[in-house]
């Protein structure tokens, strides 16, 4: 069952009469918001009455209880939405019903009666999870608003753990698609990780999927509750970048008209995602590592320094080792990012997921598209499986993106997919799409020829234009034609 369709099942729980509540458009339904349900345990019989009389004027619907031994059956039958107890009682007390009530839901609100000798230990409840207490005498005023903050709290908490819910759904282990064992892999390491406070290092080529993994991640935090907040560390220049991390105070430099505070700020008590970690520069990787050991953030211009909780997820499509042993990243700061490795294996490496891959963007293209796409016929497929997919998982989606809004039939033949993927020089042989003339085809094949060719003469010479031109007995000018006409460079041989 989806957060959604839970969400809606325990609204109908609430509503009289109504078999079931749908997403659709109906001409005419009146209905009654439900009304929260309020528990009152009391052992006078006098309270409990003034109680349900003045709440019931305010819409709620009361349940009272005066023997309070009976709490935890009443509790698991009736699922109140707040609890009004009285702290001292003969039998079960109130820090007793509080306990147990908060034992089977840590988000129940629990509002106490409490006389003012007993203030003291009404504050040692509100410390164990009491939402508020109320000192007896209370006025019926006192008694409304009171309730409605605790109603007001729950229904926050109730639409918050709807949103997680539907976070965890969108961002889940089981949307991210792939049956290959490198995937597998990932995804067991990524579960581990989800839970623990470790800072982590996603390492992948472009189109690999690291946000969606860093997203995943934050899903199933104890942070879910709390912003995620992704940063490209390459789109930005350093001043300004450092300004959108740090936040600056009014004045700081000629455009700061007001203060503002930076993305840390925002991400606290959530997750900062960092992207293309290793485009930041020494000195921005020297303010980024006092952070992550302090905690604590200086806006630009500023003097005041700010506490942060911030979990910090990074990412990169570089070898940040090597950057590290080249003087282009900080050791620290690799240490202290890198606790925990999530090394992403490009698309090529898991041949296994393409044809799952492809037809799960097949199915979701096809939705807005003209024509219903049913299916990708078994050569289209083959090339799609041969293609060694330098953009990996995002030009995949893509490549089916523009062959759904193409077709002209319900199957994807070759004809449909892009020429890079039909002429691939990665392949064993060239497929011209059924239907192709004599010439077309003959154009085809020598220009795959020529690709082939010419990636294995760089392969073997690893990019020496001098030597390959030397090998194939032609000069240096014809095979660097060659590489312009198919828009290859030398360094693409590999």
């Amino acid at each position: 069952m989806s957060s959604v369709e839970a969400c809606t099942k325990r609204w109908n729980s609430k509503v009289p009469n109504i078999p079931s509540l749908h997403f659709s458009i109906i001409p005419v339904l009146v209905m009654t918001i439900p009304k929260e349900k309020i528990l009152i345990i009391d052992d006078e019989a006098e309270i409990l009455d003034n109680c349900r009389r003045i709440l019931k004027r305010s819409g709620y619907d009361c349940l009272l209880l005066q023997e309070s031994e009976n709490f935890a059956r009443v509790l698991k039958a009736e699922q109140p939405d707040l609890i009004l107890t009285d702290l001292r009682m003969p039998k079960k007390d109130g820090m007793s019903v509080l306990k147990e009530a908060k034992a089977a839901d840590p988000d129940i609100v629990v509002l106490l009666f409490t006389a003012y000798g007993t203030i003291k230990s009404a504050v040692e409840a509100c410390k164990l999870g009491a939402f508020d207490y109320i000192q007896k005498p209370f006025s019926a005023e006192q008694l409304r608003i009171a309730v409605q903050r605790g109603i007001n709290q729950k229904r926050l908490s109730d639409e918050n753990k709807c949103l997680r819910s539907q976070l965890k759904e969108v961002f889940g282990f089981n949307r991210i698609i792939g049956q290959s064992a490198s995937l597998q892999k990932v995804l067991k390491l990524v579960k581990k990780v989800s839970k623990t406070e470790a800072n982590i290092l996603i390492q992948g080529d472009s189109g690999t999927g690291k946000e969606l993994i860093a997203r995943s991640i934050h899903a199933h935090s104890d942070r879910c509750h709390r912003p995620f907040v992704p940063v490209d560390c390459a789109s930005l220049p350093e001043n300004l970048l450092e300004s959108e991390l740090f936040g600056h105070e009014k004045g700081a430099f000629t455009d700061a008209h007001a203060t503002r505070p930076g993305i840390f700020e925002y991400a606290n008590g959530g997750t900062l995602f960092l992207d293309e970690i290793g485009e930041l520069s020494i000195t921005l990787q020297s303010k980024l590592l006092r952070t992550l050991q302090e905690h604590q953030v200086r806006r630009v211009g500023g003097r005041t320094l700010l506490n942060v909780d911030v979990r910090i997820i990074t990412a990169t499509n570089k070898n940040l080792a090597k950057a590290v042993k080249d003087g282009r990243f900080r050791e620290d700061l690799f240490y202290r990012i890198n606790v925990i490795t999530i090394p992403l294996p490009p698309l090529k490496e898991r041949k296994d997921d393409i044809p799952l891959l492809a037809n799960h963007y097949l199915k979701h293209f096809s939705k807005s598209s003209i024509i219903e796409v049913k299916g990708i016929s078994k050569k289209a497929m083959e090339l799609l499986e041969r293609y060694h997919w330098p953009g990996n998982v995002r030009e995949l989606q893509n490549v089916m993106e523009r062959a759904v809004s193409l077709t002209e039939s319900r199957i994807i033949v070759p004809a449909d997919l892009p020429e890079q993927i039909r002429l691939d020089r990665n392949a064993d042989v060239c497929i011209s799409p059924a239907g192709t003339n004599y010439k077309k085809a003959k154009k085809d094949w020598l220009d795959f020829f020529e690709m082939k060719y010419l990636s294995d003469l760089l392969k073997r010479h690893n990019g020496n234009i001098t030597k390959a031109a030397l090998e194939a007995q032609v000069n240096r000018k014809t095979i660097h034609r060659l590489l312009n006409r198919h828009r290859l460079t030398d360094d693409q041989s590999g």
